[in-house]
């Protein structure tokens, strides 16, 4: 065991804190506000810093606290404060506190922003024990400040990520891709190299998401001009070529399966969401109003056991679903899932053309496909994924 002043770390396994017994809740996304500094080009949350509305409407201190007693309750070890901006809510700290002294840790995730010297003094006084997540959005202030469209914006995300820095408080970085911004990546990986907590390649957000609460058809338009193509996603993903084809050969060999269905097939378990105003949710890209569930009238626990189990086992009527993500064995690589749906299409099983595309352009990389051949029309996709495998050895 070791203390300081804030901190207890005990040694132990999670089946002697859980007595042998599967907790319900293993961690806990919590949205703090939508509300952000930022005003991202390409953002499928974000609202004005400012709004009055959805300040009023976020739930309170004591709200939020009484959700991370129940999360600890059932067994939660784990909160992620996201948002929008999680640091603009002025009783962050006091959440923040709140959690760590439930014993979770807590992951948070930021621009950087609001990094002051106070905020990184009090991360290294009662640190995260998670690492923070910074998004970076181009690596020259003229780049990154037309992202943000936000004047200064780099300059203050720099003095934040230097803050982290300077008092050794870990954390790691996160890029997103634009066709405006491609050329700055090699940069930007090389830079993140040499932030200590890096143990491997900075991940980046390629395949933009359209806006989860559906509330704007002209910055969907926005966000649908900025996507990265299928062919340049694949690029960026085979850069190291090797490295991609072992990877994925693995991964299509443990995901890769039998079609089915099932509209739900992500492999979400013991895990919850609570948006910024209450709203209890697998995700929080899943909007749709038969996926959420208030807090005021159900618990956690009503949702873990009660709701969710129930919407595992919906099948889609939808014959478009059927005949495509239905008999379609690349479901696992693909990113079709209802969250996509709901923010494309309104619905929870219509197929969303963009990340199929992306789907089948890997699979002929990796040889599970022919050009030009679709995945749910193929018989013998065992004997591909075998036959991948294969070439691998």
């Amino acid at each position: 065991m070791e203390k300081s002043n804030y901190v207890v770390r005990y040694n132990t396994r999670p089946d002697i804190l859980w007595k042998n017994k599967k907790p319900l809740l293993k961690s806990l996304d919590i949205e703090l506000t939508e509300r952000c500094n930022n005003n991202c080009i390409h953002c499928c949350i974000n609202l004005p810093e400012n709004d009055i509305t959805s300040r009023r409407n976020e739930l309170t201190t004591k709200q939020w606290q009484s959700l991370l007693d129940q999360a600890t309750k059932l067994g939660a070890l784990t909160v992620r404060f996201t948002g929008g901006e999680p640091l603009l809510r002025e009783d962050f700290t006091e959440l923040y506190l709140y959690a760590r002294r439930l014993g979770l840790r807590v992951i948070v995730f930021t621009n950087g922003r609001l990094i002051t010297p106070e905020m990184a003094d009090f991360f290294s006084r009662v640190p995260p024990l998670e690492k923070i997540e910074i998004t970076v959005y181009g690596m020259k202030p003229d780049s990154y400040d037309a992202v943000t469209r936000k004047r200064g914006s780099y300059a203050e995300y720099r003095r934040g990520v230097n803050l982290l820095l300077d008092r050794k408080i870990p954390f790691i970085v996160k890029g997103t891709l634009f066709p405006d911004t491609r050329h700055e990546m090699e940069d930007f990986i090389s830079w993140a190299s040499t932030i200590p907590w890096m143990d491997s390649m900075p991940s980046f957000v390629m395949f933009l998401e359209l806006r989860h609460r559906r509330d704007s058809l002209a910055k969907n338009r926005c966000i649908s001009s900025l996507r990265l193509s299928p062919k340049e996603g694949l690029r960026i993903l085979t850069m190291k070529p090797n490295l991609y084809k072992k990877e994925m050969n693995r991964f299509c060999n443990n995901f890769l399966g039998s079609p089915n269905d099932y509209i739900f097939n992500c492999n979400f378990h013991n895990a919850l969401c609570v948006d910024a105003y209450g709203k209890i949710q697998f995700c929080l890209g899943l909007r749709h109003p038969d996926t959420v569930f208030d807090f005021r009238e159900y618990t956690l626990k009503d949702v873990l056991t009660q709701f969710i189990p129930k919407l595992r086992q919906q099948k889609s009527t939808n014959p478009d679903f059927l005949e495509r993500c239905g008999k379609c064995f690349l479901r696992g690589l693909c990113e079709q899932c209802p969250a996509k749906s709901w923010s494309e299409h309104g619905s929870l099983d219509q197929p969303v053309d963009y990340v199929c595309q992306v789907a089948h352009e890997q699979a002929v990389y990796l040889g599970l496909l022919n050009k030009d051949e679709k995945a749910w029309q193929i018989k013998d996709w065992r004997g591909r994924i075998a036959r991948m495998g294969e070439i691998e050895k």
